[in-house]
């Protein structure tokens, strides 16, 4: 696989790991030849707020006034893969992702409902994705005390949901204390990874 790969990043601060990992990626698909449409979700000022217009029916969905928005539905139906970059903070995405899940992945765009064992049937053409995090929480403890909700929300909830049935996920961590060794192969790693995901 090739062709178009999403990639979405979601932090605020410019110089940030994850604006690294986020340019690694986007230059490792795009040297490999891949049509990137990289998003920094902060940078556009993508607008989380799930308005009331947007909520009820399938058809309600269509009725969003924001342009940014629909270029983002017509867009996530197109791709071949996805890439979501993001540090764990209190154990879920950045609000400004959670809310582009919620107003781009809606009914029409990215699943059906009505299906006749009762289950939801994805439209997205995307049959991978990669999700990238960041944490500061020791593994052991990220996976005994709090269960690692990320990977529920992205291998459970979300992603299986809108079609992608091969979810990869990767964390780096600790991020605060990492020595610019660490970065430098993390951001390798991440190279590979996305390398992989298009192979």
């Amino acid at each position: 696989m090739s062709g178009t790969i999403g990639v979405y990043l979601a932090h605020p601060r410019p110089g940030s790991f994850n604006h690294a990992l986020y340019e690694a990626v986007v230059d490792e698909l795009r040297g490999r030849g891949c049509e990137v449409r990289a998003h920094d979700l902060y940078a556009e000022g993508f607008d989380p707020m799930l308005t009331t217009e947007e909520t009820g029916t399938v058809a309600a969905a269509d009725q969003s006034s924001d342009l940014r928005l629909a270029l983002h539905r017509a867009e996530v139906a197109t791709l071949d893969g996805l890439v979501l970059i993001h540090p764990n903070w209190w154990g879920m995405p950045p609000a400004v992702l959670a809310g582009w899940v919620q107003r781009v992945l809606v009914p029409g765009v990215a699943y059906k409902l009505g299906t006749a064992d009762g289950e939801p049937a994805g439209l997205l053409r995307a049959g991978r994705a990669l999700v990238l995090n960041t944490s500061d929480t020791p593994e052991a403890r990220e996976r005994e005390e709090f269960h690692d909700p990320l990977e529920r929300i992205w291998g459970a909830c979300v992603l299986p949901y809108v079609g992608v049935t091969d979810v990869r996920r990767t964390v780096f961590r600790t991020v605060t204390d990492a020595s610019a060794a660490e970065r430098a192969e993390w951001l390798r790693q991440a190279r590979e990874q996305a390398a992989a995901l298009i192979g």
